[in-house]
């Protein structure tokens, strides 16, 4: 198991990023959680075995249909355990 927390930018609010994130964690099994920040950002904390990651993070990068994703910050962080994947408001 792997723990990442991504930031990412671009049109990424207001397009139904969080909840397509929330159904691609749900079908590759990961867990964690995504929120929209202040700064128009979506943050996402993602734990799950490191090439499930992997396809998950390259999801990340395109996003739902109405996104533009300019980048895609990553950085490793401790395991929390998460028990599901949820949207936070």
């Amino acid at each position: 198991m792997k723990h990442l927390n991504l930031k990412i930018t671009g049109t990424v609010q207001g397009v139904y990023y969080r909840a397509s994130a929330k159904q691609k964690a749900d079908a590759l099994g990961v867990k964690g959680f995504v929120r929209n920040q202040p700064d128009g950002s979506v943050y996402i904390e993602a734990e799950a075995a490191p090439e499930v990651l992997e396809e998950f993070l390259a999801w990340c990068y395109q996003g739902p249909e109405r996104a533009q994703v300019l980048n895609v910050e990553t950085t490793s962080a401790p395991l929390q355990n998460f028990v599901e994947f949820e949207v936070r408001r």
